[in-house]
């Protein structure tokens, strides 16, 4: 009974989780969308953009852009949205967001639309019809009847690290993509704008130009070459623009240049150790020289009198010569043994001595 009892109650939690998937499921699967509280303002009022079906906990940015339609996108890039006035919002875990946006006039004439799009991670877009009240409004410029070129396939990044990159040196890769001549009339030697930026920051863009011809339906594989500043590490993204309009992004993930770190560790070592040995040989030339002076030093004349300074030689003299049995008459190699004063001795001080006749 109790297997049985706890095969049904885990048929039960799958039978609650598996409504709730799909539905997240069938929600994240469409576009995403766009949607505005206002249709028309003007400069200094403010709107409240709302979305849904965007990728969960994914940073966004909010932008009014002019030259632009929904349907055909922003043609000048964001340099024709008001940047300084956008504004950034996160997803929550259903991939909805709501966000207060004010009312800017962007560098270009209308018409105008609410640019989203992601920051980081994979592209997505979404645009909302705006007017800004009393902003010029004009045409959009007409499209070029002459060549145009179209990524066909996906781009990426070849190339790898070395040596001097742990060290610091500028990482470099090659930016390899196919494009095709969609349009009606050759390209020739085409230049390509190719930015890297870090993060959140905006890309810094670098023309190239590619030489060669492109015809009609036909294909080209170019390689343009990517390179960083030096000692850079984290997050990067490489950008490819053509006549204005961002073709393709390909992230790059830099790792950090770990011998620098490795680098200064050992000089923080090395250079103390080595000033230390350096200071330890002068004191060890040194030393000596100062020894031999002091052995040089001899004590001065008034200390050589004193009794417990004199040299050993010296003081056994002087003790021998002051001993009362020993005279500088007698001879100990002739004389014999001597022997020790007594009182019948005629020199002994005991014995009174006398003068004249008895």
């Amino acid at each position: 009974m109790n297997g049985r009892a706890r095969i049904a109650a885990l048929a039960a939690v799958l039978a609650l989780l598996l409504p709730v998937a799909a539905g997240t499921g069938s929600a994240a699967d469409g576009p995403p969308t766009v949607k505005l509280s206002k249709s028309q303002a003007g400069t200094g009022g403010s709107l409240t953009v709302t979305g849904g079906g965007w990728r969960p906990r994914t940073l966004l940015m909010l932008l009014i852009c002019g030259q632009a339609v929904p349907s055909t996108g922003v043609t000048g890039g964001t340099n024709s949205c008001a940047n300084a006035d956008g504004r950034a919002v996160t997803t929550d875990a259903e991939g909805r967001f709501s966000r207060k946006l004010p009312v800017a006039e962007p560098p270009v004439p209308c018409p105008c639309v609410v640019h989203v799009a992601t920051v980081t991670g994979a592209k997505a877009e979404a645009d909302a019809v705006f007017q800004v009240a009393g902003h010029a409004v004009e045409p959009l410029p007409a499209e070029p009847t002459g060549g145009r070129l179209s990524v066909l396939t996906d781009t990426r990044l070849d190339g790898t690290d070395g040596l001097l990159t742990w060290f610091g040196a500028p990482p470099a890769r090659t930016l390899v993509f196919t494009v095709g001549n969609v349009g009606t009339s050759p390209v020739q030697n085409p230049v390509f704008q190719v930015g890297t930026s870090h993060g959140v920051f905006a890309p810094q863009w670098e023309e190239q130009q590619w030489r060669g011809t492109i015809r009609p339906g036909g294909k080209a594989r170019i390689e343009l070459p990517v390179e960083l500043a030096a000692g850079a590490h984290g997050d990067y993204t490489v950008s490819l623009k053509y006549g204005g309009k961002v073709m393709a992004e390909q992230p790059w993930g830099v790792g950090r240049p770990w011998g620098v770190t490795l680098f200064w560790i050992l000089v923080l070592l090395v250079v103390p150790a080595a000033v230390f040995r350096a200071g330890m040989a002068v004191v060890d030339r040194v030393r000596p020289r100062r020894t031999a002076r002091r052995r040089r030093l001899r004590l001065p004349e008034p200390a050589h009198r004193l009794p417990g300074l004199r040299p050993r030689a010296e003081a056994k003299h002087s003790m021998s010569s002051t001993l009362p049995w020993f005279t500088p008459d007698n001879d100990p190699g002739t004389a014999g043994r001597l022997s020790a004063p007594h009182d019948d001795s005629p020199t002994s001080p005991a014995t009174p001595t006398r003068k004249g006749p008895p």
